[in-house]
């Protein structure tokens, strides 16, 4: 139940993120759960290096999609290059 939950809540966030930042963002359903997942692992491992969280605590949902975006964001510029 836990990967299922983890799936879901990676396809809002990346749907989110993916309607947040400007720009043709032309992906599937896959790519945008993974940027969601990954943007959610960046805030989380992120603000635990800043000294936002704690180790053991999780980002919430507006710091996994503004995750998302940057990870949007830094692959948008590395693929048009």
């Amino acid at each position: 139940m836990e990967i299922l939950s983890t799936v879901i809540i990676g396809l809002l966030v990346g749907l989110v993120a993916r309607f947040v930042k400007p720009g043709d963002d032309s992906m599937g359903w896959i790519k945008t759960i993974l940027f969601g997942i990954g943007g959610s692992l960046l805030a989380t491992y992120g603000g635990q290096a800043l000294g936002l969280y704690r180790a053991g605590q999780g980002a919430g949902f507006i710091g996994s999609v503004l995750g998302a975006v940057i990870l949007l964001f830094l692959v948008s510029r590395l693929s048009s290059k």
